[in-house]
């Protein structure tokens, strides 16, 4: 059950400069904010989250115990930014604020426990 609270999703990667007929990307509100973070939930593939979310190898998103399910936020790490949204509830992990899926934390560059910065994302 505490399993069920991690991480995983559905979020967009920020492909920047793709083209031209592309939306663009939501403007980051406010300051960034600091948190730790580490890959969560790999064995609740094929389950589903409390946000909803069929969870699959794909997914991308990240666990949140308080922030809305389907938030868009930015989350960066090193020189790396993307767009995400909130797909899960948790990290029930003593210490850690948020739970990233594989995907996410693969395309951020993260292994093991780290410090990530992060951001709300503007509604459109």
């Amino acid at each position: 059950m505490a399993l069920l609270s991690v991480v995983v999703g559905l979020a967009i990667a920020s492909g920047r400069g793709s083209s031209s007929s592309a939306p663009p990307l939501p403007a980051r509100v406010g300051d960034w904010h600091y948190a730790r973070a580490a890959v969560t939930g790999r064995d609740l593939e094929g389950g589903t989250t409390a946000c909803g979310v069929r969870l699959v190898s794909t997914s991308t998103g990240v666990a949140h115990p308080v922030l809305p399910c389907g938030v868009k936020l930015y989350i960066g790490y090193g020189d790396t930014e993307v767009l995400t949204q909130v797909i899960a509830r948790g990290p029930e992990r003593p210490g850690l604020q948020f739970g990233l899926t594989q995907t996410l934390a693969r395309s951020l560059g993260i292994e093991g426990t780290v410090t990530i910065r992060w951001s709300l994302a503007a509604r459109r």
